[in-house]
């Protein structure tokens, strides 16, 4: 691969001269997964033309130099890739730790469509608060193992500590063999320093603190790199028509002054989550009669600032959420800064006060502040229901609003184009409650599967261990993977009578063929797995039912006796306490499992390519969206690709004045069509889509309605010149647009044939794969779909100016 000069308009300039630039252009832009530019071109030497290392656009070398397809009359190739934007360093490997707060995030753009402004700036604030309870639960979680687990139980009794030499400097005695009472004279406990409580508490402070560091740091990094791309400056915004797409909005992919406050909120809550942690407990020493007057009126003093300062996190993640019909490029520095600054002096005072002499002090049971993950899990559920409540009455408004302007259409003969016709069978608009619900389900998991795999490795049964809320939460899982289990066994039995259907289908097919039995089932089982995509629904309400009830469960028994689910079935019959025994056993199993095997993928996709990237195919899924509820979410590579699309399409047909074909399979349809949205209304006129293997109304437009609902998509068909979309029977992601016609040539062209032929012909004397999602452009029929594409477009545009990009 060859890398050519650039200059501003983004094209070549070679010693010769600079080739003319061509009055056609088909812009190529991958799917899921990434390719390379000499497999997007067919060809081994390319040259990229514009862009950095992190995402170009290639073309053939020969494309490049005089005398390319343009002199012919064909429209030159060049291929956007943009793969390492989201599956490049092995560090991105680590993003899987933060797979609750890309699910959270996905909630706040699975909103209804058609609701009012002020609903959904209230559906906004409410997913906003419930990705703060995340952050607060993970710093929370790294707070139970390292101040209780590791710093308040196993270093404060003799029996655990022994069994681990870094502990001995925290033992109120170094207990120990000779190694270990020199590895704490070393650490000078001799004169019994460290061991008391609060400075155990105090040390172990910088565990968790690191990790919002950590997090802060990611955050900012990546909202350099990404949230800084601003897209194309398009002037003063027409009033928006009730179909247009938020996705239109000129401020949409530019969210850096939304993303900085929030990094500053949840840094801050962050901060005092630990510093809380800290001070609770030596509060509640202190407030006991006869104890140092002066540590008793610090301790109140804490008592009021810390709330104070959890109110004012509160107060700044609800008072601003997006904005989008303009770029806002301001950046509120002072309130960032005066935030961070205030919740690290309450930290350091925290420690300061925790550490403070106490010899009277001692470490027992578990480390007062158990409550706080109680009170975490019944805040994000009341969250997680009003939010639903929201939703649905949004989804009705919606429906009414829609029901109403198809009835004024009938009544005043308005054209057809203007009614979309009707989407998939979705979520009723609670798809956005319930994936916030398994975003907290997810935290939870987490959080219990570090503490109670940190309590077995640092104990076993010598401490405590971790809170019973967490025990609860864990003895959960057993009856919901029993649930997942009977709604896998239906689906599977579903899915074999749909593919015995297919078989009397995929015959009528193949009239006068030999058949195969075994090629028969072979693509019928194709079809049918396909089309499992479409029971999605179903598998995210019973999940998130049974979640729901099983956390409530959970909630409940944690709160009435305060003991485990093994202690609370004691006294009962020999079943039920058998059945507790067990569920409570096997689901502390399960989670230590799950949180290994989370590990150890991590660790094998840091090191691994090819597994890293498979979480990068996770990530261009998860992290399409914006950063709008979470700035600790894997960041946004369509605020990157967005505006790199948009402004290579308007310099190009702004320069030349030729055609554009912007051709886009999977994932790479969906970046094609918000750029187009982007695109000013002239530019946008001279515009084709091509898409393939597309999910923007299978997945997109079924979960995310606002946004790729019909109407949406059908107000982008009238903007643009030209589209057309393929797709395959076999595909379990691309499908049909399903957009009325418009009097307009289809956007949805027949089923391409899957596989190309049944048995064996003289075009293909040996057998042909079922390609599924991949290899569109194999078929001979996307050939011609592109040829008809581009010669309408050839035909309806004025003939270019004669002139060459400068």
């Amino acid at each position: 691969m060859e890398r050519a000069r650039e200059h501003p308009g983004g094209q070549d300039q070679r010693a010769g001269g600079r080739a003319p630039e061509p009055a056609g252009l088909e812009l190529l832009v991958h799917g899921v997964g990434g390719t390379t530019p000499e497999e997007m071109l067919d060809d081994a030497r390319t040259v990229r033309v514009a862009g950095d290392d992190t995402a170009a656009s290639f073309r053939r070398a020969e494309d490049v130099a005089r005398g390319g397809p343009e002199h012919r009359g064909e429209p030159v190739r060049e291929a956007y890739v943009w793969c390492n934007l989201t599956s490049g360093d092995a560090g991105r490997a680590l993003w899987l730790l933060l797979l609750p707060f890309m699910v959270v995030n996905l909630a706040h753009w699975m909103r209804p469509a058609g609701a009012r402004p002020r609903a959904v700036r209230f559906y906004g604030l409410l997913v906003r608060l419930a990705a703060l309870t995340l952050t607060v639960l993970l710093v929370a979680a790294a707070c139970e193992v390292a101040l209780d687990l590791v710093a308040w139980q196993c270093a404060g009794a003799r029996a655990c500590a022994r069994r681990h030499f870094w502990l001995a400097f925290l033992t109120p005695d170094a207990a120990g063999g000779p190694g270990v009472r020199r590895w704490a004279a070393l650490l000078g406990t001799s004169g019994g320093w460290w061991p008391q409580p609060g400075r155990r508490l105090a040390l172990a402070a910088l565990g968790p603190g690191g990790l919002v560091l950590l997090l802060w740091y990611l955050s900012h990094r990546t909202w350099s790199a990404y949230e800084s791309h601003r897209p194309l400056l398009r002037g003063p915004v027409q009033a928006a028509d009730p179909d247009d797409s938020a996705l239109a909005r000129p401020g949409f992919w530019y969210g850096r002054r939304l993303v900085a406050r929030l990094r500053a909120a949840h840094t801050a809550a962050g901060l005092l989550t630990i510093a809380a942690a800290l001070a609770t407990p030596a509060v509640r020493f202190d407030h006991r009669p006869g104890g140092p007057a002066a540590l008793d009126a610090l301790g109140w003093l804490l008592t009021v600032l810390l709330p104070a300062g959890a109110g004012a996190v509160v107060a700044v993640v609800c008072r601003r959420g997006r904005a989008e019909h303009r770029v806002d490029q301001e950046l509120d520095r002072h309130l960032v800064r005066l935030m961070l600054l205030a919740a690290l002096v309450l930290l350091l005072l925290a420690a300061l006060y925790t550490g403070w002499s106490r010899p009277t002090w001692h470490a027992t049971g578990r480390l007062p502040g158990d409550p706080a993950f109680d009170g975490l899990m019944l805040v994000q559920g009341a969250l997680v229901v009003v939010l639903g409540v929201v939703a649905w009455r949004m989804e009705r408004r919606g429906a009414g609003e829609r029901r109403g302007r198809e009835e004024r259409a009938d009544g005043h003969n308005l054209p057809e184009p203007r009614r979309a016709a009707t989407p998939r069978p979705g979520p009723h608009g609670l798809g956005g409650p319930a994936t916030a619900l398994l975003a907290c389900a997810l935290g939870g998991v987490m959080s219990g599967g570090v503490a109670q795999r940190a309590a077995d490795w640092l104990g076993g049964g010598v401490i405590a261990g971790p809170p019973v809320s967490l025990t609860w939460q864990a003895s959960m899982i057993p009856p919901l993977l029993a649930v997942l289990l009977m709604l896998a066994l239906r689906l599977t039995a579903g899915t074999a009578r749909l593919a015995r259907a297919e078989r009397a289908r995929v015959r009528r097919e193949h009239p006068g063929e030999p058949e195969d039995p075994a090629r028969t089932r072979a693509i019928a089982h194709a079809r049918a797995m396909a089309a499992l995509t479409d029971r999605a629904p179903l598998v995210l309400t019973v999940l998130c039912a049974t979640t729901l009830v099983l956390g409530g469960g959970a909630l409940a028994g944690a709160l009435a006796g305060g003991r485990t689910r093994d202690g609370a079935a004691r006294g009962t019959v020999t079943a039920v306490r058998i059945a507790a025994g067990v569920s409570q056993g096997l689901g502390s199993w399960l989670v230590g499992l799950g949180f290994l095997l989370f590990v150890t993928w991590g660790r094998r996709a840091y090191k691994d390519r090819g597994a890293r990237r498979t979480v990068g195919i996770l990530w261009d899924v998860g992290t399409f969206w914006p950063r709008a509820a979470h700035p600790f979410a894997p960041p946004c590579y369509a605020e990157r690709a967005v505006p790199d699309l948009t402004w290579r399409m308007a310099t190009w047909t702004g320069a030349t004045g030729g055609r554009l074909v912007l051709s886009g399979h999977s994932q790479g349809s969906v970046l094609a069509a918000v750029a187009a949205w982007q695109l000013p209304p002239a530019a946008r006129s001279r515009v084709a889509l091509l898409t393939y293997g597309s999910p923007l109304e299978r997945l997109y437009g079924r979960w995310f309605p606002a946004h790729f609902g019909p109407a949406a998509l059908a107000g982008l068909h009238r903007d643009i010149a030209r589209w057309s979309n393929v797709y395959r029977r076999t595909d379990p992601i691309g499908g049909p647009v399903r957009l009325p016609t418009d009097g307009r040539p289809p956007v949805d062209q027949p089923p391409l044939r899957d596989p190309l032929a049944y048995g064996r012909t003289p075009e293909h004397p040996l057998p042909t794969p079922i390609l599924g999602h991949s290899d569109y452009q194999a078929d001979p029929v996307f050939a011609e779909v592109r040829a008809r594409l581009l010669a309408r477009l050839r035909a309806e545009l004025p003939t270019p100016r004669g002139k060459s990009a400068t």
